[in-house]
């Protein structure tokens, strides 16, 4: 309910109604046949949408709930409601806006839907290209041009409590796991992302990972790390679900560097904010060719897929013990370090020769902190498709050696005596 632009908005009405579906197409197996959304993200959607609903509430604003789709669900709260105007986050990637194009389609035709950018640290009004078209192909040039003369935007406030609502009709029951067609969780004690979802419990980690522990001091020096929960901020499944906003991020990294420390970390968590904010222009340049083999390099590109080299590589049964523990985390726990995201990437795109785009399915499903552009833009980037300039292929043998010398996570995650 925090720096929400379209919450804002929409309290500019006399009356307002909130509305959350857990569209059955997000929850349906892919052509690969990974759920995609699994249960990781699933539990912690779950979460934060049970925090959303206390919020909202706190504020007299009902959060109805749907297991249907869209397009079928909200035309029903429109007639029963009256409604007249619709204000919700601008999408544009594939699914989102095939989502978006069904709902207008199934809306009374005098319905205003107002859409929003509501998920930059640089807002695209703010950016200094005339159109999406001349975003840079290269990160460094995007950085450069945005970070000296694009300021960042205020966070909204929080709305004002409104008089209670007195709605009569039923909100809807929060799903459990099993409703949406999944298994519950079983935490792993190894896990390095024991948290969970919604924003009271974002906000509770950067207190902690900031202002209590001052790990921010030392962020760049240690992000790198693969055991524990604070080699770095775990910020991403929050951001990804827009629990906490870049720009609440951003704000509180300027409040630290005031009051305790200005260093190379400090800045380096910003550094990786416009990261963020550049595979999102990536996808908004390009479009669908983020989802397509040759990525938006149109490289010709190998197609090959084994199923029986993906099973090896998700089950950590691989030649090379780096690469499997890192596997063996993210089947665990939904989580994998940024150090070892990259080595994975590059181990089945390049060592393995396989289609890129069954690696990011299958991230899609079990990551806790899934973006769409993220994740597709990073995969494109390991791949030899994307924005690296450089088509760097990883060594998992010297990566293991650089940052896990000792050898401790990967006897954490291969030798199951230890649990």
């Amino acid at each position: 309910v925090e720096d929400n632009v379209s919450l804002t908005a929409a309290c500019q009405s006399e009356r307002v109604v909130c509305v959350y579906c857990f569209d059955p197409r997000y929850f349906e197996n892919d052509l690969y046949g990974f759920p995609r959304t699994g249960k990781f993200r699933a539990q912690f959607l779950l979460e934060t949408v049970s925090a959303l609903k206390q919020a909202l509430s706190a504020l007299h604003i009902p959060l109805f709930i749907s297991l249907d789709l869209p397009e079928k669900a909200i035309p029903i709260l429109v007639k029963r409601f009256g409604v007249t105007e619709i204000h919700t986050q601008k999408e544009w990637t594939r699914d989102e806006r095939l989502v978006g194009q069904a709902l207008l389609k199934a809306l009374p035709e005098d319905t205003k839907v107002f859409g929003y950018y509501d998920q930059f640290l640089f807002h695209p009004r703010d950016i200094p290209f005339s159109d999406f078209s001349q975003i840079p192909g290269v990160f460094t040039l995007f950085r450069k041009a945005c970070e000296k003369t694009v300021p960042v935007r205020e966070c909204l406030p929080i709305p004002e409590k409104r008089a209670a609502s007195g709605w009569a009709a039923p909100e809807g029951e929060i799903p459990t796991l099993e409703q949406l067609g999944l298994e519950s969780p079983v935490n792993d004690p190894r896990s390095a992302f024991p948290f969970h979802g919604g924003t009271p419990e974002g906000l509770r980690r950067i207190n902690s990972y900031f202002w209590e522990q001052n790990r921010l001091r030392y962020y760049k020096k240690t992000r790198n790390g693969l055991l524990g929960t604070d080699y770095s901020s775990k910020f991403s499944p929050w951001l990804a679900n827009g629990s906490l906003s870049a720009r609440m991020i951003y704000h509180q990294v300027r409040r630290y560097e005031k009051e305790l420390v200005k260093n190379q970390d400090t800045y380096w968590m910003i550094f990786e904010l416009i990261w963020r904010d550049y595979f999102k222009y990536v996808s908004l340049k390009h479009g669908d060719l983020i989802f397509y083999p040759g990525g938006i390099r149109h490289t010709s590109w190998n197609k090959d897929f084994s199923p029986a080299l993906l099973d090896r590589w998700i089950s950590g049964r691989t030649t090379d013990d780096f690469i499997n523990a890192n596997m063996k985390e993210i089947a665990r726990t939904g989580w994998m370090s940024n150090r070892g995201r990259q080595n994975v990437a590059s181990y089945w795109t390049h060592h393995l020769r396989q289609d890129w785009r069954v690696g990011a399915a299958y991230f899609e499903s079990v990551l806790l902190d899934y973006d769409v552009h993220s994740n597709w833009g990073n995969w494109m980037y390991n791949s030899g498709v994307g924005n690296d300039p450089r088509d760097r292929v990883f060594n998992p043998e010297l990566q293991a050696k650089r940052y896990d010398p000792q050898g401790r996570y990967r006897r954490l995650w291969l030798e199951p005596s230890l649990f």
